[in-house]
């Protein structure tokens, strides 16, 4: 987990989602959405947009996030990327969780409840694919152990008063996982073994000072269409140096996981453009990670935001 929860104060809690946070703006008959770094997502997940268009109000901007369910509605990540890659009719949903904007007023001073209570009363008649996201409780410890029982990501704390800040990250917010699961950049990649092709595994890291540091080779959790899709991008910001601040490793074998001088000539390089979402076991002692699996790319954040989170 990333945080422990508050010893006190006034908390609520919310399920944490594993998809893509996007801000629907609402003029008129006019709707975007955007990802949080700006992307536009619109095309991609048009029956939101015509669901926000739909709702019964001029004007409006809606904070949430973009996710797709499996089977025993669980939030996915994976899926959510497999519907795009894969073509799969997996149906998403707009969890909405705060309102920034109604009616021409900005209610970012609100406290939470507030805008909480307003964005409640505008969702009341609207359907699928836009719900809801409210308090699940006030108990952290009792609702991680729920929460991890049924298989899912974690909650998120907010401070019951608090505002809403935009572009920074404040202690009125936490994130509490069950998981081990966050963003990384990729520098690099191997080449293919065996029958697979394009690449055999991608090289991940984090930015720390400034300096991106490696932090392991990620080689399962890939599809032949995403293998195709990658290599394709990685061709298109391929570059002849590494981009890793502590390449090449001293040493490697099967307690460190390192990249050695002799290793490097095979590796390919890429500019530290793109973000994967991974899942992963654990930190290894040397600092790198243990049995990571990859999710996905995220387009909703940007490489120089990465950072260590465990």
């Amino acid at each position: 987990m990333l945080e422990k929860p508050p010893p006190s104060g006034d908390w609520v809690y919310e399920l944490k989602f594993d998809g893509i946070r996007a801000i629907a703006v609402k003029i008129d008959n006019k709707v975007s959405l955007v990802s949080r770094n700006g992307n536009d997502l619109g095309a991609r997940f048009p029956e939101i947009v015509a669901a926000v268009k739909n709702l019964l109000v001029a004007e409006c901007v809606i904070d949430g996030e973009v996710v797709a369910l499996d089977e025993e509605g669980r939030s996915s990540f994976q899926l959510l990327q497999a519907r795009e890659i894969e073509g799969k009719k997996s149906p998403i949903y707009f969890y909405v969780f705060d309102l920034l904007q109604l009616e021409g007023k900005s209610l970012i001073s609100l406290p939470l409840e507030q805008r909480k209570t307003f964005l409640e009363q505008l969702c009341a008649d609207a359907g699928d694919p836009i719900r809801f996201s409210g308090e699940i409780g006030g108990d952290a410890q009792a609702l991680l152990a729920e929460v991890k029982r049924r298989g899912l990501e974690g909650i998120i704390g907010k401070q019951r008063d608090s505002v809403y800040e935009p572009g920074r990250r404040s202690g009125a917010w936490i994130k509490l996982k069950c998981v081990n699961e966050q963003e990384f950049v990729i520098g690099g990649y191997t080449p293919p073994g065996g029958s697979r092709k394009y690449f055999g595994a991608i090289l991940v890291g984090y930015y720390k000072d400034k300096r991106l540091l490696f932090a392991g080779k990620v080689g399962s959790g890939f599809t032949s269409k995403s293998l195709s899709m990658l290599h394709k991008k990685f061709r298109e910001e391929a570059r002849d140096d590494c981009p890793f601040a502590d390449l090449p490793s001293k040493q490697n074998g099967q307690w460190v996981q390192g990249i050695t001088p002799s290793m490097m000539r095979k590796m390919h390089w890429v500019n530290p453009a793109f973000v994967a979402q991974i899942k992963f076991a654990e930190w290894t002692r040397d600092g790198k990670l243990r049995q990571p699996v990859f999710l996905g790319l995220r387009e909703d954040k940007e490489a120089s935001e990465v950072t260590r989170e465990g």
